[in-house]
């Protein structure tokens, strides 16, 4: 005969036909003695499971009277004399185990964990996940024992979501693992698998979203953080998500004049080292050569602004768009710091650091972090003052030589006073006047739409209003 527990309580005739087993008490009866199959059960414990903490008066007499009618009823379907025993230590259950559906799915969920081969251990979950037909004992005896098998239930479904993940069914699961996490809506791990199923379906942004939900579920109802293994879920869907696009390199309105040695020294240092910096005074045209040499680059590029802040990581989050994904890396606390390190993992960037100068310590804190986690990265920084950091690379950004002075100072005057024709030697006296800064030279030729370029160099002779110039210049850098 075989004895079914593992939903509706049944006893299945030689010939496969239910057996007639009458109400509750005499169905539970079986469960009991099936859930022990071939070990003595006590009576204490066979009238605990069918009443609980509370028995009726005379539930030992009425036990006996159960088992006789059991006896019969398994008698009437077939079943041989004698396969309920009475001992003295209580009733047995004579069958082997394996002729009940409880034992062969723990035998079965047991060889699946076991074996290394995922197809095999997916063919051995497959079987012992069938012989479940609805809730253990079909809540008709001993809530603890359906409980724990209700969880050996839900942890064979998880294990093998796992098998099934392994060998690629991740289409396939979704839909499935959706319906679970709405039943078991603080499951982590059944949760975990369903984004990982997502991801590998393409769909990142949704096991993103499946992540914002339970993290703020967590939150809300038990006042924790996920668990590691659904934090490593949630940056496995990170990296497979499309990376949200980086901050673009600003497009400059004019050209860089006078500048070919250092773009070649620059895409050389860049090729050769994952931290350059441009050090030079305010208005060299650091940025500009940055803004230059930026879109030469493969990888992509995120250009970013420092000159306004002090906090230098939330500042490079936001130009990178990572800031509202939230990554959480896996032991630590969400610091932007940590989801920077986590959100540039894998990816290949050129991140440029315009004006580090007044957060130098702060750029350098960062920079050291990220190039020793994130091995797809290079950094392009510009300062007055050099980072300070090991393999640190230095491309100094000084004045301009005459004659690209000269030739700077021509272009923008013919913007802003077109038709004028400047004095070659009132040009030299404004470019010498203000050591060829090329920001300070721009400047004096905007001036060029009230004065002419001799008057222009007259003021700039004295010293006192070229100081000024140049420091205005490196003040708007």
């Amino acid at each position: 005969m075989q004895f079914t527990i593992l939903g509706p309580v049944e006893a299945l005739g030689p010939d496969g036909s239910p057996v007639a087993l009458g109400g509750p008490q005499l169905r539970g009866l079986l469960a009991l003695l099936a859930l022990d199959a071939g070990r003595v059960v006590s009576a204490g414990r066979l009238i605990d499971g069918l009443h609980g903490d509370h028995p009726p008066d005379g539930a030992a007499e009425a036990l006996q009277s159960q088992v006789s009618r059991l006896r019969r009823r398994l008698r009437d379907g077939g079943a041989p004399d004698g396969l309920v025993e009475f001992t003295a230590a209580g009733y047995r259950l004579a069958v082997d185990p394996e002729d009940v559906d409880v034992h062969r799915f723990e035998r079965l969920t047991a060889q699946a964990r076991e074996t290394p081969d995922p197809a095999v251990a997916h063919e051995l979950f497959a079987e012992a996940l069938a012989l479940w037909r609805g809730p253990a004992f079909d809540g008709l005896a001993d809530a603890p024992s359906a409980a724990r098998l209700a969880e050996s239930h839900l942890a064979a479904v998880e294990d093998h979501a796992e098998v099934r993940l392994a060998l690629g069914h991740h289409e396939r699961l979704v839909a499935e693992l959706r319906a679970l996490t709405r039943e078991h809506p603080l499951r982590e791990r059944l949760t975990g698998s369903l984004m990982r199923a997502l991801t590998g379906s393409g769909r990142s942004a949704e096991a993103l979203a499946v992540f914002a939900e339970i993290r703020k579920r967590l939150a809300d109802e038990l006042g924790t953080e996920p668990a590691a293994e659904l934090a490593e879920a949630h940056l496995a869907a990170l990296r497979g998500a499309a990376p949200v696009p980086a901050r673009r390199v600003p497009v400059p309105l004019t050209g860089l004049v006078g500048r070919d040695a250092e773009l070649g020294l620059l895409a050389e240092a860049l090729r050769d080292s994952r931290l350059v910096t441009l050090t030079g005074p305010g208005g060299a045209g650091k940025t500009r050569l940055a803004v230059a040499v930026a879109p030469r680059r493969s990888a992509e590029v995120c250009f970013v602004e420092l000159a306004a802040t002090t906090d230098v990581p939330r500042t490079v989050l936001s130009a990178l768009g990572l800031r509202e994904q939230g990554v959480l890396v896996p032991g630590a606390a969400p610091e932007p710091a940590d989801r920077l390190a986590a959100g540039l993992a894998d990816r290949p960037l050129l991140l440029v650091l315009d004006n580090c100068e007044h957060v130098v310590a702060e750029v350098a804190d960062l920079v050291r972090r990220l190039l020793g986690e994130c091995a797809g990265l290079r950094v392009l920084a510009t300062s007055r003052e050099a980072l300070g950091l090991t393999g640190e690379r230095l491309v100094p950004v000084g004045a301009l030589a005459d004659e690209a002075a000269e030739r700077l100072f021509a272009e923008r005057a013919a913007a802003v006073a077109p038709g004028v024709v400047p004095d070659p030697g009132a040009v030299r006296r404004i470019c010498a006047a203000l050591d060829g800064l090329p920001l300070a030279i721009e400047l004096a030729a905007g001036r060029l739409r009230s004065m002419s370029a001799d008057d222009v160099a007259d003021r700039l002779d004295e010293a006192a209003n070229a100081l000024v110039l140049k420091e205005y210049a490196a003040a708007a850098r």
